[in-house]
């Protein structure tokens, strides 16, 4: 419950403020930067990146730890949200 609790607040606040959603998901990092940027140039743009930071980051925040989690995702500078924030999780050598 309390994951679903979390989810929701942070989408709940990027409705309002994408950079701010980017900040409590990945901290001061590149993509924040990239957000607010995308933000400024058009509030449109900022949601649809904001939106998709998120995806990844819960994606792999619920992924189990067999699965191994792909290094590759376009677009995701923060090494935070490619782990899910879970410095724990190892990536596929392939």
């Amino acid at each position: 419950m309390a994951g679903t609790c979390s989810i929701l607040c942070v989408v709940i606040i990027t409705l309002f403020l994408p950079p701010l959603g980017i900040l409590l998901i990945s901290g001061c990092s590149a993509d924040f930067l990239i957000n607010i940027l995308l933000t400024i140039l058009g509030y449109f743009p900022g949601h649809i990146h904001a939106f998709y930071l998120e995806y990844v980051y819960y994606k792999h925040r619920n992924a189990d730890y067999k699965t191994p989690l792909s290094r590759d995702v376009p677009g995701v500078c923060s090494e935070r949200i490619q782990t899910g924030g879970r410095p724990d999780r190892t990536y596929d050598t392939v």
